[in-house]
């Protein structure tokens, strides 16, 4: 019976700690763009492993040739 004495009183505390958790992610704007995340894992960022594949399909880089002497 004693231990009710603290659980409760820090269950109380705890319920307390999470209603003002939530309560601060609601007026800070985080759940104010629920559709954002779930469209943006359909788009891949650039990937440079992709252009990396591109520029050796190309073939080695050519040196800059150089203005003919005069």
């Amino acid at each position: 019976m004693p231990a009710l004495y603290v659980m409760i009183p820090a269950a109380l505390l705890l319920v307390g700690v999470a209603i003002y958790i939530f309560f601060w992610a609601v007026d800070s704007g985080q759940y104010e763009d629920l559709d954002g995340p779930a469209h943006s894992v359909l788009f891949d960022d650039q990937d440079p492993n992709h252009l990396a594949a591109i520029d050796e399909a190309n073939g080695p880089e050519q040196p800059p040739k150089a203005p003919p002497h005069a």
